[in-house]
């Protein structure tokens, strides 16, 4: 880390008269912005960050950014580092205005960077795989190899404890990522690494033996960066900016969106899935696939809710009745024209069918992707007790089109309080809510796993 800074500050030096954003002339770095209407932004390539997924850019600093450039009226480029290396060059040598990193502020780092007020708070983590010693602290790792990402934070916390523990030594990695280096001590070539808390949280349920040994840092707030060399004039807009979105509930609404489905972690239904993934999801994969294309679906969507239903088992059933990979009432069947129940195919198509049927019949103002999270509970409890959820949930000053706000009334449909005056009446929301959120992991799951992008370079 301190390495990078120096080049950092090597360079900011030496590109002071070439900055590629630097303002011309006499014009401050928002008035080149607006002017030139391009807001150029660095960021890197993580689930906690930026990625592409079937619908195209995305993550959480896809959005917040998308939505800074959109409050600014001008069109957003972004460049994506391969590494940290990377980004505080490009932000020495001009060429971004700002870095959207989920870069961590450190004492290190402030000298150099200006941030923004933080949209989240971080931990470091020290992991280790399950099955092997757990470490408690520093002195416990006995000579295991420890990796990190070069130029992270982490580095900068480690020199802090060799103080104390003299005999630590650790690797510096240009080549892997933080999801790299889990993947490895999954894999069991290295011994442990180091993670911030929210990467932690969004790649755990793809390695399901790595665990936490200790945390090796108090809480860190995660900002936006800007060069202490530019002007403030940018950098005040993008403080009022999260200011704003801090107190109208947007932040929560948009952290909701990639961190609301993440409970506790289970081990046992993790590796459960990921081996059905292998030996079952085959047998189907195509039709989910002709069923998503019918019915305006992502194929791994639907496959995500038939687990939930079923785990993929097309003679389920349950003791209400419902049954096949679907889990399709007697009823819903016949309105959806299925006449075997067991049979994958047409199971998965009336299904989907219904699912479409649901998502359509909700009010327009309801956009994605709550459309979609609203949907699968009408699916789950009935489109009526969903109703329900949401007059609840706009009578105690929630917004009824959020999936974040409606998930913490449904369990009010249990509540004789509540439900007595509803149109329904009683509902095991807690289920729905449960159901939904399920689904959402195994979705993030199945997009990693089947990445269409890797699967059609692998064909080509």
């Amino acid at each position: 880390m301190r390495t990078l800074l120096k080049i950092f500050l090597f360079c900011m030096i030496v590109l002071t008269g070439l900055l590629c954003v630097r303002p011309t002339g006499k014009l401050t770095q928002l008035e080149d912005v607006l002017q030139n209407n391009r807001l150029i932004v660095v960021t890197r390539n993580a689930s906690s960050t930026y990625y592409e997924d079937p619908s195209g850019p995305t993550g959480l600093e896809f959005d917040l950014v998308k939505m800074f450039a959109d409050r600014l009226n001008v069109e957003l480029k972004f460049i994506v580092a391969s590494d940290l290396e990377q980004i505080f060059t490009t932000l020495a040598q001009g060429k971004a205005h700002f870095a959207a990193a989920g870069l961590t502020q450190t004492q290190d780092r402030a000298k150099l960077l200006r941030f923004t007020p933080p949209y989240q708070h971080v931990v470091q983590q020290l992991i280790y795989r399950q099955g092997s010693p757990r470490p408690k602290n520093i002195a416990d790792l006995n000579g295991g190899k420890l990796v990190v990402v070069a130029g992270s934070s982490h580095i900068e916390r480690l020199h802090e404890l060799r103080r104390k523990y003299p005999e630590l030594t650790w690797e510096e990695s240009l080549k892997f990522s933080n999801d790299d280096l889990l993947q490895k001590v999954e894999s069991r070539q290295i011994a442990y690494t180091v993670v911030d808390s929210n990467e932690l949280l969004l790649s755990r349920r793809f390695y399901p033996h790595v665990r936490v040994a200790f945390e090796l840092s108090e809480k860190q707030p995660v900002g936006w960066a800007f060069s202490v060399k530019t002007d403030d004039t940018l950098y005040r807009q993008a403080v009022n900016f999260f200011i704003d979105i801090y107190n109208s509930g947007v932040l929560e609404q948009i952290l909701e969106r990639y961190y609301g489905h993440i409970g506790e972690f289970d081990y046992v239904a993790t590796t459960a899935f990921k081996l059905h993934i292998q030996q079952r999801l085959p047998n189907y994969r195509e039709l989910f696939e002709i069923a998503a294309e019918t019915h305006g679906f992502d194929w791994r969507l639907l496959a995500a809710m038939a687990y939930q239903e079923s785990h993929w088992n097309p003679r389920a059933i349950s003791p209400t009745g419902v049954r096949g990979i679907m889990m399709l009432t007697r009823i819903t069947a016949k309105q959806m024209g299925i006449k075997k129940r067991t049979d994958p195919a047409q199971s998965i198509q009336g299904g989907s069918r219904y699912l479409r049927f649901l998502k359509d019949r909700l009010p327009d103002e309801i956009a994605e992707p709550d459309r979609n999270w609203l949907a699968l509970a009408a699916y789950n409890i009935g489109y009526g007790h969903l109703m329900d959820a949401r007059n609840i949930t706009r009578q105690t000053g929630g917004n009824p089109n959020l999936w974040m706000d409606v998930k913490k009334k449904l369990p009010r449909l249990r509540d004789e309080k509540w439900y007595q005056k509803t149109r329904y009446g009683f509902a095991r929301g807690d289920e729905a809510v449960r159901y939904v959120e399920n689904i959402r992991s195994y979705y993030q799951i199945l997009l990693r796993e089947f990445d269409s992008s890797t699967e059609i370079a692998a064909r080509e």
